[in-house]
């Protein structure tokens, strides 16, 4: 791990990009693990927009699950260490495919969310903006869906469905930071969903090293200038090493 942390004292444009494994320490399952939310909830259903329109309900319900419940959630060492490594200057953004906010409540400034975040919801008939706040008690409440108190509108949180296009601002953030990262390091990612999953090549093609830190394979491996497959001892380290 001496090289991880040689490369991350070294490195003079570090872009770490996250995935829902670094959550787990959190007690927020991952998607495709072997406790993940894929194994409980119908993928096809949960974050499928035609289907959110037609029954929006299957989304609430599970929702209140492991989206509306995140006030209880804290940061653990992962998204901390992120945050002191911004702050040392060591890491100049974070892209994350995450949408439990745990970045933002670490302290990390510069976080690049790529998949939105239920921070903010939409009406999707008059477009009104609801914060989170407002809408978690209602999806635990007899109402369950969220409609708009303007126009009685079906309310949405503001992260990308199945279906949905990628807000292209933030897309092209992503992009830019990707490739003029000298160092990109992958933490918690399966690198199977795209567009994210193709933005550490865009580091490794502008000559950057790619490290990443997961307990399953990813099909990027073989790019990988290192790879370890415990995120907890990689960050143990880390807080150790970095003071």
């Amino acid at each position: 791990m001496h090289q991880l942390l040689s490369l991350l004292l070294h490195s003079s444009h570090c872009v770490f990009l996250s995935g829902a494994g670094i959550s787990t320490l959190s007690g927020i399952p991952d998607f495709r693990g072997s406790k993940g939310i894929y194994k409980q909830f119908d993928a096809d259903k949960i974050f499928d927009i035609h289907y959110f329109r037609k029954d929006p309900a299957y989304f609430y319900t599970h929702g209140r699950e492991f989206i509306y419940n995140l006030e209880e959630k804290e940061p653990n060492i992962i998204h901390k260490m992120l945050a002191k490594l911004e702050d040392e200057g060591m890491v100049k953004s974070m892209i994350t495919q995450n949408i439990d906010m745990l970045h933002q409540k670490a302290g990390s400034r510069r976080v690049i969310e790529i998949h939105g975040s239920p921070a903010q919801h939409t009406c999707l008939h008059c477009g009104k903006k609801f914060p989170y706040e407002l809408i978690s008690p209602i999806v635990h409440g007899p109402q369950v869906v969220p409609k708009c108190d303007g126009c009685g509108g079906l309310v949405k949180p503001d992260i990308i469905f199945f279906g949905e296009m990628l807000d292209q601002d933030t897309l092209s953030q992503a992009i830019s930071e990707s490739s003029k990262a000298d160092l990109m390091v992958v933490v918690g990612s399966s690198l199977v969903v795209h567009p994210a999953a193709s933005l550490p090549l865009n580091t490794v093609k502008h000559g950057g090293r790619l490290i990443i830190v997961n307990n399953m394979p990813t099909p990027l491996d073989e790019y990988a200038y290192l790879r370890y497959p415990d995120l907890e001892e990689v960050f143990r380290y880390l807080e150790k090493e970095i003071r």
